[in-house]
């Protein structure tokens, strides 16, 4: 069997929503709110975590 080197897990800081949209509190001429997107720091919007095998191993 061949070791495995990383597991994705879901991102423990926005639980798997990595991208979320703000809005400003103004709004478009047609009447849109404007939204700004922000992204999860920790895993740069992708919304999962690599965690390196030997973690795994030990259950952390």
């Amino acid at each position: 069997m061949m070791p495995q080197t990383t597991v994705a897990r879901v991102c423990s800081h926005c639980d798997g929503f990595p991208v979320v949209h703000i809005t400003t509190g103004t709004t478009a001429p047609d009447g849109q709110r404007r939204t700004l997107a922000a992204a999860c720091p920790a895993c740069r919007g992708t919304g999962t975590r690599t965690v390196p095998a030997a973690l795994v191993r030990t259950g952390k």
